[in-house]
């Protein structure tokens, strides 16, 4: 399936599912975001797919930078000493 609206990117088909439970600040926060890339951007992407590519975006990172990526240094201040 293919999105023909002006600035929106196409579509793909996902064939597995997972549940994420976030607070309302981060929900609140990620509509901002998807908002701000249609407004700002002319990107017209759905939360989800905003979440992919945020995901992606970290995974690569780690893979890249490991000890130094931004996921590990954010865990790590999370979790404490």
């Amino acid at each position: 399936m293919t999105d023909r609206r002006p600035g929106a990117t196409p579509r793909q088909k996902h064939d597995a599912k997972i549940t994420v439970y976030v607070s309302d600040e981060e929900l609140l926060a990620l509509e901002h975001a998807r908002l701000a890339l249609r407004a700002h951007h002319g990107v017209a992407v759905d939360r989800g797919r905003v979440v992919r590519e945020a995901v992606a975006v970290v995974l690569a990172d780690l893979a890249d930078n490991g000890a130094d990526s931004v996921l590990v240094r954010r865990l790590r201040q999370d979790s404490g000493p």
